[in-house]
């Protein structure tokens, strides 16, 4: 059987967290609300269909929810050409891929911005998702259903992350999962959320590839 890495991409492969924080801040001062930088950085991670009730409640996602979302993404667009690859994200799917391992990337991002994020990492030919193949985003498990049926993933997977909500995704798909720092979350959260194993960065993750748990 096949193993199966399936790597979230913003924060873990990508550094855009905390861009994604300020534009989300931007967004919402457009209509006057003004929700912390800190709450809005918690957030990230999870997908933009669940983060404005999440952040701001269930009325402001009544009122504004489609209206937040467009500005958002008017917001990070000028800020795409500062997102930079995290060190050793080009060498992690390179080292699983020459051991055999299937790789997709499980991303609730738009396929612009993925698709963007691919040519960063330079790992043209690894199969992703986007938030236009799921009508839930984490931290549902749906797009790690569906990254797994792009890669037949009829082996053994485990899912690499950097927020609680790809914990909770995994855990509801019912995989193990291990985190990265990268996101800005702590490891004892992480590890509460269901982490196996937290790393500080991706090179010391490729080198236990052998060593992840799978299920």
């Amino acid at each position: 059987m096949t193993n199966t890495l399936v790597l979230d991409v913003d924060g873990t492969l990508v550094d855009t967290n905390f861009h994604h924080a300020v534009a989300w801040f931007r967004a919402f001062r457009r209509f006057d609300i003004t929700v912390p930088t800190w709450r809005l950085h918690r957030a990230i991670g999870m997908g933009g269909d669940k983060l404005v009730a999440a952040v701001a409640g269930e009325h402001v996602e009544r009122e504004r929810g489609d209206d937040l979302r467009a500005a958002w993404e008017a917001e990070f667009e000028p800020m795409l050409d500062e997102v930079r690859p995290l060190e050793g994200a080009h060498r992690l799917v390179s080292a699983a891929l020459e051991q055999d391992f299937a790789v997709v990337l499980a991303s609730s991002g738009k396929r612009g911005h993925v698709d963007r994020y691919v040519k960063l990492i330079d790992v043209p030919d690894v199969p992703s998702t986007s938030s236009d193949d799921v009508e839930a985003s984490k931290p549902a498990p749906d797009l790690i259903e569906v990254a797994l049926g792009r890669v037949g993933g009829d082996g053994r997977a485990v899912v690499v992350g950097d927020s609680v909500w790809d914990c909770e995704a995994a855990q509801r798909a019912g995989l193990p999962v291990v985190c990265l720092r990268t996101g800005g979350f702590g490891e004892a959260e992480l590890r509460e959320a269901g982490a196996s194993t937290v790393y500080e960065e991706l090179d010391r993750l490729r080198a236990d590839l052998t060593d992840l748990p799978m299920a």
